[in-house]
């Protein structure tokens, strides 16, 4: 079995940077977002190492890993990794909801059954995230690959793959910094230089929310969507950790991190940025730094009807997290 950390999160809560840094960790590696979605145009797209991605050696190296492994027509563009690429309309709009209690998955999974092209897409899909585990682990000699897609319905699905062994680090960061990027990505969750972001294309893409309620409701529902998943998951299988502990104290985090994936935890790196990683996903990826900064911009940026806003509608959640 291929043995993979599943970082699982409200999107832009830190989970490239939490993924880059446990990839410079001896015996581990990450390629980032292993669903491979949302690249934009793959023939602008750069990877962390700042070639193009078609380009890139370390992507070439993975796509004839792949071959090998009888996946001869594996793309970037089309890896057929993420569940929601599958073809029907009637299979879409089933995953469409984000993860929900026993009795609606149970629901869930009864109707996708009966959507003629699940079944097969899904087997196939699950054959090609299982062989890009073993393909990474072979070029990079890691026992551990990290992929941070942070969706609780992929690592639903994921969990049920048997050529995997999976471990899920739960990531939780401060609704407001989380849902304050979710109004103006461009500005404060993207690459530091402007030319690198949109994938590196220097493109500003549109935000998809416009405002603080769709935000903050995006933000719940997605923790609650993780919450329900972790919570059927034997103790042992799961760990909690939050983005501010992390930037505050990355060693004794990693520390953590490292004895709940049974790795050396005397010999932790935060120079992440040193060895040559190829990372897809948030543009802070191509970012040159390895110093880790805590982000609390939303204390300066979001207005007091902002707060408001996200307080009528995920207050409760974010304070059951522990920030007031």
């Amino acid at each position: 079995m291929h043995r993979l950390a599943y970082i699982l999160s409200a999107s832009h809560s830190g989970s490239t940077l939490l993924a880059m840094v446990l990839g410079a960790q001896p015996g581990v590696c990450t390629a980032g977002e292993l669903k491979l979605t949302h690249l934009g145009n793959p023939d602008r797209y750069r990877c962390s190492c700042k070639a193009l991605i078609r380009d890139c050696a370390f992507w070439n190296a993975v796509k004839t890993a792949m071959a090998a492994r009888g996946i001869a027509d594996f793309e970037l563009a089309r890896a057929a990794t993420s569940i929601y690429e599958v073809d029907g309309s009637c299979a879409r709009r089933l995953l469409a909801p984000l993860v929900r209690g026993p009795f609606w998955e149970t629901l869930r999974d009864a109707g996708l059954a009966l959507a003629p092209r699940w079944r097969a897409y899904l087997k196939e899909s699950q054959r090609r995230n299982a062989a890009l585990v073993g393909s990474l682990q072979e070029i990079t000699g890691a026992r551990i690959v990290v992929d941070s897609s942070k969706l609780a319905l992929r690592l639903k699905y994921l969990l049920k793959n048997p050529d995997l062994d999976i471990k899920v680090i739960r990531l939780i960061r401060d609704g407001r910094a989380v849902a304050m990027t979710y109004t103006d990505e461009w500005m404060f969750a993207d690459a530091a230089d402007p030319a690198l972001r949109g994938g590196g294309c220097g493109q500003r893409r549109a935000s998809a929310r416009s405002n603080m309620t769709d935000a903050a409701n995006e933000w719940k529902r997605s923790n609650e969507s993780a919450d329900c998943l972790v919570d059927r998951l034997p103790a042992a299988q799961w760990i909690r950790v939050r983005y501010e502990d992390f930037c505050r104290d990355p060693k004794q985090v990693l520390t953590r991190l490292c004895e709940f994936l049974g790795l050396d935890s005397n010999h932790i790196n935060l120079d992440f940025r040193a060895p040559q990683q190829h990372v897809v996903g948030n543009g802070m990826r191509l970012d040159e730094s390895s110093k880790i900064k805590l982000d609390e911009r939303w204390k300066e940026h979001l207005s007091k009807a902002d707060l408001a806003a996200f307080d009528q509608v995920a207050g409760e959640l974010n304070r059951k997290y522990g920030y007031n």
